[in-house]
């Protein structure tokens, strides 16, 4: 009895220190943020006063962070750069002030500080990367100029850092007027239209159209062509070509019809482009005419984004010759990806080259994603996951957990900061090893941060955790919403794996939230349509609400295409009416369908969704699961029964 009562006020007594320390730890989190408001407010007084308030925080060097940033705004004291570089060398913060820092000594032209910091920059963006380029050009480095070429075509958008090395090609003659109107076409095929713009004065001057022919080119292109004069010369036979690219992004029929009045004007190289454009707007609308405009393309230069899209318009034309000879003109580059060796295997099975299908199958068979599922089925394997990798001890959790960089992203994850959570946790994984990207996968788990879980899970190259990649989180509320609207949980978990990797409070640039990436007037609609009462918009991150509302809206899509996950997986992304208009008029191999989507961001989607159900079904059931059977065939476009859906 003595010792209970002697340690009754020692327990109280480390209950008290318990609940102080936490107080304390929440006061000083409310002081960090309140430095952050500071910080972006530009309050450098009231940063200065937090700052001796939160020494000793866990994220203290953030603050530090900010202060200096404040300074680099008005003026370099490079030996507090220095001094915070040597307190935090090697951690994120240092890779981001030594940036910062630089791109102002860039900015100033102080080449040999430059210098010496520049090599010490583990991850250099690309203006950076034009700012030591700059340096090395002003060295007299010659090499410099040949570093810069490739950039001639791949910046079509380029920071200001980088217009003097592009200038600095044009003076040394490595650049020629081919290679400028090289350049505006692919700054028109984007939309770059001040950029093409500014590149023509790049070009020889009696080349360069003024100001106002290149505005009306880029910007009333149909008029600009019923008026264009008789003329032979360089710069007008460019200008039309660009005209009618123009005309093509609206209405790529109207451009052929323009083409074809104009092009005994043109030189091949000037038509073959157009034509080629023309067939790219065409594939994008879904459009018969597209491979037989890409035809008289010939063997003109395209961009990889017009290249793909004449092998996607022979697929959607299902002519497997001309699937082969596109594929086989893009660059090795190109050509290498498993999309395009997947379809090329295709081609040549379709015409009796079944050895060489077989061989450009079996090089991407094996890959966990949609087209290295897709080859494993065409080589008769089941695509199941890997062996699973033996759980981390708690020895190599711990170190995990005691990692510099996880420590702080787990407490900026604490306080909401996920911007700046995901990239200091994306800096602790540099050069980890597959058991410590396993560790630091099951920290994140173990934290609830499951996007990061999966992120890190995902890096391992021979050692492997599928349940990890593949997290079935909140089980009590997804699993019976999915049965009670009928749907397969491994296909909602591998949709909502791809729409917010089960972030709670995820929200996108759209305004969509929650697990389920609601839309407002979509949540609204749903919740109407079902009788769910009460429901307000602060409830769409409610983990029960969002996966009611979703799952419910998911059913709803599902009964608007055909009851086809696929079709219903497009749709969920980019709209119902957008995956019904995607239809031919006829049926439409599954994987041809998700290939020929014309929005980067719903193709990549619907593979992932795809691949990711796969695996959810064959960690689920145990059994192996086919992409073949979920992506199906596509059947022939329809009118929407019931009516469309927000």
């Amino acid at each position: 009895m003595k010792f209970r009562f002697a340690a009754f006020p020692l327990f109280l007594f480390f209950l008290f220190s318990g609940c102080l320390a936490a107080s304390t730890s929440t006061s000083l989190d409310e002081l960090f943020l309140a430095a952050r408001d500071a910080t972006h407010a530009g309050d450098r007084a009231r940063l200065e006063r937090l700052a001796v308030a939160l020494q000793g925080h866990e994220l203290a060097a953030y603050v530090d962070y900010w202060r200096l940033q404040l300074d680099l705004e008005k003026k370099i004291d490079a030996a507090a750069v220095l001094a915070f570089l040597a307190a935090n060398e090697g951690n994120y913060l240092a890779e981001k002030i030594r940036g910062a820092w630089l791109k102002k000594l860039g900015q100033r032209q102080q080449w040999p500080v430059f210098d010496a910091e520049y090599t010490s920059l583990a991850q250099p963006d690309q203006e950076l990367a034009c700012y030591a380029l700059q340096s090395r050009l002003a060295r007299g480095d010659a090499s410099a100029l040949d570093e810069a070429m490739p950039l001639w075509l791949k910046l079509i958008d380029p920071p200001e850092s980088c217009h003097p090395v592009l200038e600095a090609l044009i003076v040394g003659k490595r650049v020629q007027a081919d290679d400028v109107w090289a350049r505006i076409r692919r700054q028109v095929e984007s939309d770059r239209l001040t950029g093409a713009r500014h590149s023509m004065n790049y070009l020889p001057r009696s080349q360069t159209p003024d100001a106002r022919t290149a505005l009306a080119v880029t910007n009333s292109p149909m008029p600009w062509l019923a008026k264009t004069p008789l003329s032979d010369s360089r710069m007008h036979r460019e200008l039309i070509a660009l005209a009618i690219a123009r005309v093509a992004r609206g209405d790529p029929r109207v451009a052929a019809g323009q083409l074809e009045r104009l092009e005994a004007r043109l030189h091949a190289g000037e038509k073959g482009w157009a034509w080629g454009v023309i067939g790219w707007q065409a594939a994008l609308r879904h459009l018969p005419e597209a491979s037989g405009w890409y035809a008289k393309a010939g063997d003109a230069p395209m961009s990889d984004e017009v290249a793909q899209w004449r092998i996607r318009a022979a697929l959607r034309a299902r002519d497997w010759e001309r699937v082969r000879a596109a594929i086989e003109k893009t660059p090795p580059a190109l050509a290498g990806q498993p999309a395009w060796i997947y379809w090329l295997a295709r081609a040549h099975r379709a015409g009796g080259r079944a050895g060489k299908a077989e061989a450009l199958f079996a090089g991407i068979a094996g890959q966990p994603n949609f087209y290295g599922n897709l080859a494993d089925e065409e080589l008769g394997r089941s695509v199941v996951p890997p062996p699973r990798a033996v759980p981390p001890t708690a020895a190599e959790t711990a170190q995990a957990a005691a990692n510099g960089s996880i420590r702080r992203a787990l407490a900026l994850f604490r306080l909401k900061l996920r911007t700046e959570a995901v990239r200091e946790w994306n800096w602790g994984l540099r050069g980890m090893s597959d058991r410590e990207l396993l560790a630091a996968s099951t920290v994140a788990e173990r934290a609830g941060v499951y996007d990061r879980a999966i992120a890190t899970a995902d890096r391992t190259r021979a050692e492997h955790d599928y349940a990890l990649r593949y997290l079935s989180p909140f089980g009590e509320q997804i699993r019976p919403a999915a049965r009670e609207q009928s749907l397969d949980d491994a296909w909602v978990y591998g949709l909502m794996r791809q729409e917010s990797r089960f972030i709670t409070d995820a929200r996108s640039s759209a305004g969509a939230s929650g697990l389920m990436q609601l839309m407002p007037a979509t949540a609204r609609w749903v919740a109407s349509k079902i009788g769910l009462k009460n429901f307000h918009k602060s409830r769409v991150n409610d983990t029960e609400t969002n996966v009611l509302l979703g799952t419910s809206y998911l059913r709803l899509v599902m009964e608007r295409l055909d009851q086809h996950p696929l079709l219903a997986s497009a749709g969920y992304n980019a709209g119902p009416g957008r995956a019904r208009k995607w239809q031919a008029d006829h049926p439409l191999e599954g994987a041809i369908y998700a290939e020929t989507i014309p929005f980067n961001e719903t193709r990549d989607y619907v593979k992932k969704v795809m691949s990711n159900t796969l695996y959810y079904s064959a960690l689920f059931t145990g059994q192996p699961s086919s992409i073949k059977r979920w992506l199906g065939t596509v059947g022939p476009r329809a009118d929407a029964p019931g009516g469309e859906l927000p």
